[in-house]
């Protein structure tokens, strides 16, 4: 990939706030820096929201909404339609956009524009479908009219791990359901999210409908927003301790909230499993966006009877997985986003070697420019060992061995996460035993991705609230309204 190519495509993207329908600098005048976690260089500087640009942006948001709300579905659903085939006609650009700016290997980021597209596609469709019903009162004597509305204003919140996706999950429901947003990507990740206004403006969404604000300072921005009272949701994806700590802020004025937080997610594999199935579900499930999602298999548990085999073949696998920057060819693992990523990682693998766990390959971080670690297996890895009760968030696979299936469930959900489990049988009472026994919002059946526009996402426990996604999502941005009718 050229120099000059690379830069193009930062260049082509707003540096400035969107607000009101414009691109406007921050009232400071400051920026930060966006870097290159493949190399720990610049690539641009954006604009640094203070909290008053914040008020500014909601602002816009609250004097946008009635006349958004009263927008007919089907027009709401047309202009998530064009973003769509925008998003799939500059795949290319704007993946390489997001291997720039977050680190994952070309193919994994043009795969993360298809999924992000996708959702506007999916919530085109139900923009159409917001429902209600009539029925008559039991005693006879009156009506029942029941119709959904608009929540109205909302804040949403992303994270850097995908950048796109996770934006266009939450801004595809608020405009199908008519709600103004004002939006703050990861400081990591601010790009995508600014390409992406962009696209959503040509695509004809009302000046004003989405604001986003980019800043350095996300507490301090964020923070009066939510306490202000005019906005009436959170949607929130990122940690669970952050998480806890919106919610306090939403109780103040009592915003309804989505959170999809953190995950600690169990992959078991039982002795019966497909072997090969097992694996390349194992890959997926951990090597995805390079283990940086919450979606990621955290813990192995693999029998008894076949943790052998199944640490030989994964161990293989991990060790032939290229490593570089995610703009050359073939590289899978790509660097992690930033220095403290790879402390963290760091930290856990020790933690499980001093305990007694066995590196069969990788182990280490790697010398040199940008934030890289290896790909990793390890093995006897004690229930006591940090990595099972934290989320790693890196290119590690901790295997622990069971023998039966009831100590697999409970291992399984000895965490207070709750987001997702991989369970791997071909016994299909088994399957659904386990299935119906795990704490967990969703579960991945012989297959290593459970991730799908049509599917509700979301956890259980401290896992999150609400589902994003599916005929579900939309449900999210709509408040309930029942008129009762005298005869």
């Amino acid at each position: 990939m050229s120099a000059s190519t690379e830069s193009g495509v930062v260049d082509a993207v707003g540096k400035e706030l969107f607000i009101g329908g414009k691109w406007v600098a921050a009232e400071s005048g400051k920026t930060f820096p966006v870097v290159d976690p493949a190399t720990g260089k610049e690539l641009c500087q954006v604009a640094d929201a203070s909290p008053a640009d914040g008020v500014t942006a909601l602002d816009a948001a609250v004097a946008a909404q009635a006349d958004f709300a009263k927008v007919a579905p089907r027009e709401r659903g047309e202009i998530l339609r064009r973003a769509y085939e925008l998003l799939m006609k500059r795949q290319d650009e704007l993946a390489l956009l997001m291997t720039l700016e977050m680190g994952k290997p070309l193919a994994e980021s043009k795969g993360e524009i298809a999924y992000a597209a996708e959702f506007f596609r999916w919530f085109a469709e139900e923009a159409v479908r917001i429902d209600g019903g009539y029925a008559t009162a039991p005693n006879g004597s009156g009506r029942f009219l029941i119709t959904k509305q608009p929540v109205g204003p909302t804040i949403l919140i992303t994270p850097w791990n995908f950048p796109m996706a996770m934006g266009t999950r939450k801004i595809g429901p608020a405009v199908a359901a008519g709600c103004t947003m004002v939006i703050k990507p990861a400081a990591q990740t601010p790009l995508s999210m600014l390409a992406l206004a962009g696209i959503l403006a040509e695509a004809g969404l009302p000046e004003g409908v989405l604001n986003v604000l980019t800043t350095s300072d996300s507490g301090g921005v964020m923070e009066p927003l939510i306490r202000d009272g005019r906005a009436r949701k959170l949607s929130f994806t990122g940690s669970t301790g952050v998480g806890r700590k919106l919610l306090e802020q939403c109780a103040d004025k009592v915003l309804r909230t989505s959170m999809e937080l953190g995950g600690n997610a169990p992959f078991l594999v039982f002795d019966d499993a497909d072997m090969d199935a097992a694996i390349d579900g194992a890959m997926q499930a951990k090597m995805r966006n390079i283990g940086e999602a919450c979606t990621a298999a955290n813990r192995f548990y693999v029998q008894r009877g076949v943790v052998e085999e199944f640490s030989r073949r994964l161990t293989e696998r991990m060790q032939a997985l290229p490593m570089g920057r995610g703009t050359e060819k073939d590289v899978v693992v790509g660097p992690l986003i930033d220095g403290k990523a790879v402390d963290k990682v760091t930290e856990l693998v020790k933690d499980a070697t001093d305990r007694g766990a066995k590196v069969l390959t990788g182990g280490s971080g790697v010398d040199g420019p940008g934030h890289f670690y290896q790909a990793t297996v390890l093995t006897d890895v004690p229930q006591e060992a940090r990595l099972t009760h934290e989320e790693i968030f890196g290119p590690v696979a901790p295997i622990t061995p069971f023998d039966t299936e009831e100590e697999a469930v409970a291992k399984a959900n000895d965490t207070e996460f709750g987001l997702v489990s991989y369970v791997f049988t071909s016994d299909l009472k088994r399957a659904l035993r386990v299935s119906e026994a795990l704490e967990a919002g969703m579960i991945g059946l012989n297959q290593g991705i459970v991730s799908n526009p049509a599917a509700p996402f979301g956890g259980i426990k401290q896992s999150g609230l609400g589902r994003e996604g599916g005929s579900v999502g939309i449900d999210e941005f709509l408040e309930t309204k029942y008129i009762a009718v005298a005869l």
